[in-house]
């Protein structure tokens, strides 16, 4: 019971928890390799990266097409594309739509980084965090794939789609941003999944 009872308030009162901390998971469970729901979260995950990875670098390799003076025809011309704005909606419109859609299966990681973030805090087991990681990593490679297969001559001109530095800043500042970035990513997941936060807001934070 004493476990159950929040430290005293200034006023001197008790009170039960609202919330209860789940188990730490186990390091190796042989018996989560028998069990459907793990593969229907390995599934859910490779398919969620693969979609992510497609949407956003075919935007990306778009945006540049369409800011290329020697690219586009005369009627492309005419369309100025998604621009940077359209690119970061691209990017946090996916990732809403597909952690919406498989937080209930497999948690919705979608990302290796956040797999082993949980697995350091033993959120989820080794097995787990090693499949969810294969997973996400040939989902992304389907992913990119698929826009070369179907753009295969935009995707050799733009570079795949790929990060670059912009003029004036260095790499150290490139690599910072993407630490920032990642960290913020990985804290917003964990806040997300406080069992305080679901016990006090029913809603998940949307970033």
């Amino acid at each position: 019971m004493a476990k159950d009872i929040e430290a005293a308030p200034p006023g001197g009162e008790y009170g039960a928890k609202d919330y209860s901390d789940p188990p730490p998971a186990p390091l190796f469970d042989a018996e989560e390799l028998t069990k459907w729901s793990l593969y229907r979260a390995v599934i859910a995950e490779f398919v969620a990266t693969l979609l992510f990875l497609y949407i956003t670098v075919a935007t990306v390799i778009g945006y540049k097409h369409q800011a290329d003076p020697a690219g586009p025809s005369a009627a492309d011309a005419a369309c100025s594309g998604v621009g940077i704005l359209g690119i970061a909606w691209a990017f946090g419109g996916m990732i809403f739509v597909l952690v919406y859609c498989t937080a209930g299966v497999s948690g919705g990681h979608i990302n290796p980084a956040v797999t082993f973030g949980l697995f350091l805090a033993r959120k989820v087991s080794l097995v787990r965090a090693l499949l969810y990681i294969i997973a996400q990593c040939l989902g992304a490679i389907c992913g990119v794939g698929l826009v070369k297969g179907f753009q295969s001559a935009f995707y050799v001109r733009y570079g795949g789609g790929a990060n670059e530095l912009s003029s004036g800043y260095s790499k150290g500042t490139g690599l910072a941003a993407e630490i920032i970035g990642t960290f913020v990513l990985v804290y917003t997941v964990f806040s997300a999944t406080d069992p305080k936060r679901s016990a006090r807001d029913s809603h998940v934070p949307i970033w």
